[in-house]
């Protein structure tokens, strides 16, 4: 299978299987084959300037794959503000006190966006915090969210 492969395999095909990867990528939409599609069309371009073996071309396109894949996931997807204990919600969601909160003993809060589902939501701090004053999220433990004035 391999001989076949090397003797029939040219510098197009790893181009068109390149762009046939690109077009799935476009439907499912996870960015994961994008670096399998690079590395087929520059495997394609290589194969037309040097004209290497099959079983190189196939050794660079699995590099370049692994690498491309590798550079996605450590420079270009979303990471989370902070860890806000069980849930990695963002930190920076403002908020203002509706029942006002005392040191060991639980307020409300309501914020400007649903957290975790929803607006209100009981709140304790480390210190006191009186009646409409502004608030952001510091840890949410459960169903218990701590804050502290912004």
């Amino acid at each position: 299978m391999l001989e076949f492969l090397s003797e029939t395999t040219l510098w197009w095909h790893w181009i068109v299987f390149g762009i046939v990867l690109l077009i799935l990528e476009m439907n499912i939409g996870t960015f994961f084959m994008l670096g399998l599609a690079v590395a087929g069309v520059l495997v394609g371009i290589m194969d037309f300037y040097i004209g290497t073996a099959f079983t190189t071309e196939l050794f660079v396109w699995m590099v370049l794959s692994v690498l491309f894949v590798a550079i996605w996931y450590r420079w270009f997807r979303e990471k989370p503000l902070s860890d806000s204990g069980q849930s990695n919600y963002k930190l920076d969601t403002l908020g203002i006190v509706v029942e006002s909160i005392q040191i060991h003993s639980r307020g409300k809060v309501t914020f400007d966006t649903p957290v975790l589902g929803n607006t209100a939501w009981h709140a304790t701090a480390n210190e006191d915090i009186d009646k409409d004053t502004r608030i952001k999220i510091v840890k949410i433990t459960g169903q218990l969210i701590e804050v502290e004035p912004a």
